[in-house]
């Protein structure tokens, strides 16, 4: 539809009408019957307002999607097509590793082809917006979430978003695609105490130089949508920030598409004390630039009367409603309110054999090698040693993460199938050993009814026998492959803990296959970074697998026996304990750091009874095989603007077998008028590294790369002495110097 008809048709609308384009409600309120009346007395809105609902939330399946849409085009009034959302986070059908695995890639690439995949399979199955990527940065690995972010740094960071981004978008203007609602704009991630839901609160230049970066990056990448954070940020609400939504947002940035709230995300604005009711929370959104409420009866019930009292203007319900309405028009909802979805189609997209091999890869290239001591990994394919594959994962479906919500579990290549078609039947046992976790009181808390626990929770008869088996097993064994790991439900949105370890049963059994004096190899399923330090203790060898999608088996096996080299590095830092959370490389430099200090002994920063640093730092992972960088060289030891210095490293591989090394750049700006961090990544490189091989890495450096976000948000560059950083990790780097003039 031209703009111009689409401007007529605005203007034809009727207030309620209007109105009911900014309403988003839930699957629950339609149904075969006409309305849910359970769900729309709860809510407290009219039939009416339902029936010119401008978008449903959750509503999945082309059979269904069409049903809905020619029901609702059959009522009366202007025949505009509702829009579908869906949570579409890490795969529809073909559901990946979690985003936090994808991170741990640093491969951007591949990740967009993952999102342009979980793109084709939505678009075929009715969807038309995905609430992804959540791109909020993470320090604290206590929050839940982090399961939804690809880690601690803005620029990592912002490389992935650009990629969703375009993934999910790629064909959209060929009618292909969907658009991408990204999430949770603004510094979600920065929860109080690791804690959902709980407030944000940090300087300006905080804020612009580590929050906000990725978020930019995927307005630069063309996102359409933008969902408000649930939590408030130096006080005020997200979802009712005019500076955040409409002079960063909008003015600074350019975005000129739609926000929406999170789910209830207006009302909850009466929560938060910032507005007196629903009327007035109604006012604040949709004033701050809020265009779509979600499940909350706030615009429903709130607009119309505001309107009549002359606080609200129409034209802001008519800016919102177009950006709306062209948001369906740029879809081609108004030509093809199907958009092209099909039962055909989805036989013919999902879970294909193309969608499952790039699984398998993108599995495999999140795996994380922490620990491989006496090269006990890879082990040998079809030899005759004796595996006992032990733990509540080893043959466990569950390892889609929580946020896998339109995935099968029963699509999941298990460990077990995976580590099959590399051993022997006679060679491979596999026991259970315990249950995941056996808390009552955690699934009862998380909404679970006793009945149902009891079918998750084993007896106490059947964990002995559970355990009484492994531990036979295991002791019958050449080697030990332990497969354990967080439960779902232990992460994902409300997830957070206190305690970042593997449930007691599972370390309790873990300890005890220790002392049988195997070789053990542990694999670890989490959403986030756990503290790993009594594991590694007992293991001779760990895998980071994270929740690592519906090919996590296959791509488990391939690293164990060598048919991949693992190359995964870490994206997060994992925690020595608990209480160092959070916990991040680019901290700011202090005035008396524990390692260069002028005092010595209890006057640094540091901790008394812990290590100061993370168990596994930022950008960590081992490959099999070695690598040595040689000393890095610069062209140039003074540059101005306009100029760039050159930086070279030597990577060699005196090893017998080809790896994927992944150089990192960080720089310290060593004097500057705001405090800087220790050091901040500015690129990297995936490069192979053949056998018995040295390449030669290089990085461009210009200027604009070593600025920094002042305490008004302005970003400066100033002259001075810096410090280039290259190496493996951000903690293993070799420095050179040199001076940008004025």
């Amino acid at each position: 539809m031209k703009k111009t008809k689409l401007k007529e048709l605005l203007n034809s609308l009727t207030l309620e009408e209007k109105i009911g384009q900014l309403i988003q409600l839930s699957g629950e309120f339609y149904n075969a019957s006409d309305i849910s009346l359970g769900p729309q007395r709860k809510l407290g809105i009219t039939q009416r307002m339902v029936d010119l609902s401008g978008s449903v939330l959750n509503v999945t399946g082309a059979k269904e999607i069409h049903r809905l849409q020619q029901k609702h085009l059959a009522k009366k009034g202007h025949a505009i097509p509702l829009l579908f959302m869906s949570d579409i986070v890490y795969g529809y059908k073909t559901v990946y590793p979690i985003p936090l695995g994808m991170g741990a890639t640093w491969n951007p690439a591949l990740v967009k082809k993952a999102y342009e995949n979980a793109a084709e399979e939505a678009y075929a199955g009715g969807q038309q917006v995905a609430f992804a990527p959540m791109v909020d940065l993470v320090h604290d690995a206590r929050w839940g979430r982090v399961l939804e972010s690809t880690g601690e740094d803005p620029y990592l960071n912002s490389c992935f978003a650009n990629a969703m981004v375009s993934g999910f978008q790629s064909g959209l203007e060929d009618g292909k695609g969907i658009v991408s609602c990204v999430k949770h704009f603004a510094a979600y991630g920065a929860v109080e105490g690791g804690r959902e839901y709980n407030s944000a609160d940090m300087s300006i230049s905080n804020l612009f130089q580590n929050y906000l970066p990725s978020y930019k990056a995927a307005i630069q990448a063309g996102a359409k949508m933008v969902m408000t954070s649930l939590t408030t940020l130096n006080g005020v609400p997200a979802t009712a920030d005019k500076w955040l939504l409409n002079n960063i947002l909008r003015k600074s940035w350019g975005f000129d598409g739609v926000v929406i709230s999170d789910y209830a995300s207006i009302y909850e604005l009466t929560q938060h004390g910032f507005a007196l009711n629903d009327q007035d929370a109604a006012y604040k959104a949709l004033d701050a630039g809020v265009d779509i409420d979600m499940k909350s009866p706030c615009y429903a019930n709130g607009l119309k009367p505001l309107l009549e009292d002359g606080r609200l203007s129409e034209s802001k319900i008519d800016e919102a409603t177009w950006r709306v309405l062209s948001l369906k028009n740029d879809l081609g909802l108004f030509e093809d309110p199907f958009r092209g979805s099909s039962e055909e189609l989805e036989n013919q997209d999902l879970l294909t054999s193309s969608k499952r091999k790039l699984a398998r890869e993108l599995g495999r290239e999140s795996m994380v090698l922490l620990k491989n001591d006496n090269k006990v990994l890879p082990l040998k394919a079809h030899s005759n040693r004796k595996i006992a594959l032990i733990g509540p994962y080893a043959d466990e479906q569950s390892m889609l993460g929580l946020w896998a919500i339109h995935g099968d579990t029963k699509n999941t290549v298990t460990f077990k199938a995976g580590i099959s078609e590399y051993v022997d039947t006679d060679n491979l046992v596999v026991e259970k050993g315990t249950d995941i976790i056996r808390d009552k009181d955690f699934f009862i808390h998380s909404g679970r009814d006793e009945d149902r626990v009891e079918c998750v929770i084993s007896d106490a008869a059947t964990e002995k026998l559970n355990h009484d088996r492994a531990i036979a097993a295991a002791a019958d064994a050449d080697v030990i492959i332990f497969a354990g790991g967080e439960h779902t439900l232990q992460s994902g949105e409300a997830g957070s803990r206190t305690k970042l370890r593997l449930p007691d049963n599972q370390q309790k059994l873990l300890n005890e296959l220790a002392t049988l004096g195997k070789p053990i190899i542990s694999v670890i399923i989490s959403g986030r970074p756990l503290v790993l330090t009594d594991i590694i203790a007992d293991s001779d060898a760990v895998i980071e697998a994270w929740f690592p999608g519906i090919e996590g088996g296959h791509a488990l096996a391939d690293i164990v026996f060598g048919t991949y080299n693992p190359s995964g590095r870490l994206s997060m830092s994992m925690p020595y304990v608990e209480s160092q959370a959070p916990i991040y490389y680019n901290h700011l430099s202090t005035g008396r750091p524990q390692k260069t200090s002028q005092h010595v002994g209890r006057f640094v920063s540091r901790y008394t009874d812990a290590p100061t640093g993370p168990l596994f730092s930022f950008g960590y992972g081992l490959s099999y095989g070695s690598v040595i960088y040689h000393k890095p060289k610069i062209d140039k030891t003074s540059i101005k603007e306009g100029e760039s210095v050159t930086l070279s490293v030597a990577v060699e591989n005196p090893s017998k077998i080809d790896r994927t090394e992944t150089v990192q750049l960080y720089f310290h700006d060593e004097a500057a008028s705001v405090v800087q961090p220790v050091k901040r990544l500015i690129n990297f490189k995936r490069e192979i590294v053949p056998a018995e091989k040295t390449i030669n890495v290089v990085f461009e450096v210009k200027p604009k790369m070593l600025g920094f976000y002042n305490q008004l948000g302005e970003y400066i560059v100033e002259p001075g002495k810096f410090e280039l950083m290259v190496g493996q990790n951000s903690n293993e780097t070799q420095a050179v110097k040199f001076y940008l003039e004025d």
